[in-house]
């Protein structure tokens, strides 16, 4: 099953109470927040009524909150980074 993944990137503040009311109903409440909406005619209206507010992308599967958080999170460790000049004298 096709999923839009769709993030609102600006606010809605501002904007007219219907703007409002389809963001609400999407289920995005902050900035950067991401849901996943099965593929459909009535979301796609949706999305498109917002689309200057949204980065949308269709895939395969939902990511849970846990699976979004850990593709979040940087490496552990450190890296060491060593100016092009450099390399070569080692």
């Amino acid at each position: 099953m096709q999923y839009f993944k769709v993030t609102l990137i600006r606010s809605g503040i501002g904007m007219p109470k219907r703007v409002n009311g389809i963001l609400q109903a999407l289920g995005l409440h902050k900035r950067m927040r991401t849901v996943y909406h099965p593929v459909s005619p009535d979301i796609a209206g949706m999305i498109f009524k917002v689309k200057e507010l949204v980065a949308v992308s269709e895939v395969d599967y939902k990511l849970s909150q846990k699976e979004q958080h850990e593709l979040r999170k940087p490496p552990k460790g450190y890296y060491v980074e060593i100016p092009a000049q450099e390399a070569g004298r080692i």
